[in-house]
């Protein structure tokens, strides 16, 4: 079947299509559908496509270009932040859980270099389901999350000692193996090109660095913002993900881990958000690819005749793993639910696992039929993770809250609680509301599509990132889910309207506030029920008439009464004509008689404010009534010829 490919594209994109929204409806999450869907097409299913390790290898990418959009959320004093973690849950987990490991495996019969390649092999956890976990449940920035990424960033590095220390581990008894290793460790010292290997790895990083802060970031960037090609900057993303790999690989490092550097030397780029939205697509494809990869390798035929091994593999595996995770969280001093969440998240073996064992069985460490065995372990372990964390959520994560009586862990606010803010559109009117929230302590993400306005802003230490306010992953990628408010003050009446459109559609529970245009522009913006909406001119306007009347020889005091009342008459005038905005007619009679009704307040307030402010009120809200009821109208209402006087609809 796979030997056409349209048709192998159209049974996996088929099967995800059918399975992942079925499995996330049952509530069994997408991980879980992925996986149910390769074992469907899979040779032990319909053997629909039968070749998993060709669609494996395409998938494996979706790992990496996920590891380089973590790196984009992390920048490098967040990486130092974590460096404790790193060393400290990190490399105790490979350690510990690795020598439990291979004890274990030694017990069952594997003799001791197979134990310990077993072992290494299984102490590292799958860096896809994981972090995809995380991004899914939005927990990145907790002590899972951040716990979660270091101890994956150590099993990446550890990769690579792992394949070089296999050879030397095949064959060998225990004191062959010191001996070896000894040797080896000698030649390494003794030879000069090992020391050029690891001078070159540096100099690469330092020189992968300053290309990105002072090429990529400052030329290349804005040079393709400019050029307003999306997809150009899309195939740019792609480059700089493989580019990091490769860079990674020819070091014989964990491509992988080359991403994520990648992403990290980008993380405080004004176009990472446009980075990520650009590569999410791809990201969440591939990943799938992989998963159902995983469940297409899923050896049914070992496991009916191996049923019982294959169990108590799977078992002791995920079960080690779980108790050495629990017990670290435990001396970090994490949450007891979070505790047993990090413990479920990484408590399977991972995708490096079938690179291991598969090159251990080249190297004659292990047997083919002990691989076979531990391949379908490693899958099932995999297959096991959204099951443990389905009884997560319903069983064990409400008991253990309210055993701790502890409140939910923080949510995305800022450290002081206020939210985050998002502002589309940095221009002269979102610069004065940004600086105005700021300074009250909200948390700001500031996007404009001007690449020039972006350089201008950043020379007073203004970050701005890259995008269009307009398109639903920009939003996504800048964290519209976690946000209180978005502020819409891009240019253009239809293009805000459109951007609010979108926002309420898809995050209807979202504040928004917007900048009108004019009068019939600020309807609108209320019709789609926008929270705070203010007319670009009407107070600059205002403000210039009060210091007119100043001018003019009024005192501040009156000048300010006189242009407070004009506002307050103007906003009650602009709330109560939304109803009738559509009748030309009933409008332009509301419009006309509050034009008299204000002349009356204005000239009753020179003359004797106090005596006719309540029958004013009273004319007013009268004038309301009649323009709301078409029946009540009389021959008052104005001619539909000429409406200046009574103040066009669409004008200010």
């Amino acid at each position: 079947m796979e030997s056409n490919l349209l048709l192998a594209i159209f049974v996996l994109l088929a099967a995800t299509v059918l399975l992942v929204p079925l499995a996330k409806w049952a509530g069994l999450g997408t991980i879980l559908g992925y996986l149910l869907a390769g074992v469907l097409i899979g040779p032990y299913g319909l053997q629909l496509v039968s070749d998993s390790e060709v669609v494996r290898n395409v998938a494996e990418f979706g790992v990496v270009m996920m590891l380089f959009l973590i790196g984009l959320e992390v920048d490098a004093d967040e990486l130092w932040r974590m460096r404790h973690r790193v060393m400290g849950m990190g490399l105790t987990q490979m350690a510990v859980t690795s020598a439990l490991l291979a004890v274990t495996f030694k017990m069952v019969g594997f003799a001791w270099p197979a134990a310990i390649v077993v072992g290494l092999a299984l102490a590292m956890s799958s860096t896809a389901i994981a972090m995809q976990t995380v991004a899914q449940r939005n927990i990145t920035k907790t002590d899972t999350g951040r716990a979660s990424l270091a101890i994956l960033l150590v099993q990446d590095v550890a990769v690579i000692p792992i394949l070089a220390a296999i050879p030397l581990l095949a064959g060998m008894g225990g004191n062959a193996t010191v001996a070896a290793l000894g040797a080896e460790v000698v030649e390494a010292v003794e030879n000069p090109f090992d020391w050029w290997v690891a001078l070159a790895l540096v100099g690469s990083f330092v020189l992968a660095l300053a290309g990105s802060r002072y090429v990529i970031r400052p030329f290349l960037m804005p040079w393709l913002a400019r050029a307003k090609v999306p997809e150009a900057f899309t195939a740019f993303a792609l480059a700089l993900v493989v580019g990091a790999a490769l860079v990674a690989e020819s070091f014989h490092l964990s491509p992988a881990l080359g991403a994520f550097l990648g992403g990290v030397l980008l993380a405080d780029s004004e176009y990472r958000h446009e980075l990520e939205s650009n590569l999410e697509p791809f990201k969440g494809l591939l990943l799938g690819l992989f998963f159902i990869s995983v469940g297409m390798s899923i050896a049914f035929s070992v496991v009916i005749e191996n049923p019982l091994t294959v169990v108590a593999v799977v078992v002791a595996l995920v079960g080690v793993k779980m108790a050495v995770l629990f017990v670290l969280a435990t001396l970090f001093r994490m949450h007891l639910a979070e505790r047993l969440l990090l413990a479920v998240l990484l408590s399977q073996a991972g995708e490096f696992a079938f690179v291991v064992l598969q090159f251990a069985r080249t190297a004659g460490s292990v047997s083919g039929p002990e691989v076979e065995l531990l391949t379908v372990a490693v899958a099932l372990s995999m297959a096991a993770t959204p099951v443990l964390l389905f009884l997560y959520d319903r069983l064990w994560a409400p008991r253990l809250n309210s055993v701790a009586g502890a409140e939910p862990p923080p949510g995305p606010d800022g450290l002081d609680g206020r939210g985050k803010v998002i502002v589309l559109g940095y221009g002269r009117f979102g610069q004065i509301v940004t600086r105005l929230l700021r300074a009250q302590g909200f948390e700001m993400t500031l996007i404009d599509d001007d690449p020039a306005q972006i350089e201008l802003v950043k020379r007073f230490g203004v970050k701005v990132f890259y995008g269009d306010g307009g398109r639903l992953d920009i939003l996504r990628a800048a964290g519209i889910e976690d946000a209180r408010m978005v502020v819409i003050a891009v240019a253009g009446g239809d293009r805000i309207v459109s951007i609010a459109t979108q926002i309420r559609h898809y995050y209807p529970g979202i504040l928004i506030a917007a900048r009108a245009v004019d009068r019939s522009h600020a309807h609108d913006l209320m019709a789609l029920g926008v929270s705070v909406i203010e007319r670009e001119t009407f107070r600059s306007a205002l403000r210039l008439g009060e210091k007119a009347l100043i001018a003019l020889g009024h005192s501040e005091q009156a000048a300010a009464r006189v242009a407070g009342a004009f506002r307050q008459h103007d906003e009650r005038m602009l709330r109560d004509s939304y109803d009738v905005r559509h009748d030309r007619d009933a409008y332009i009679g509301f419009v006309r008689r509050s034009t008299e009704m204000l002349d009356a307040v204005m000239k009753a307030d020179r003359e004797s404010p106090l005596e006719v402010e309540a029958e004013v009120e009273d004319e007013l809200q009268e004038a309301r009534q009649r323009a709301a009821h078409p029946a009540a109208r009389g021959s008052e209402d104005a001619p539909e010829g000429d409406i200046d006087n009574a103040g066009k609809r669409a004008s200010e």
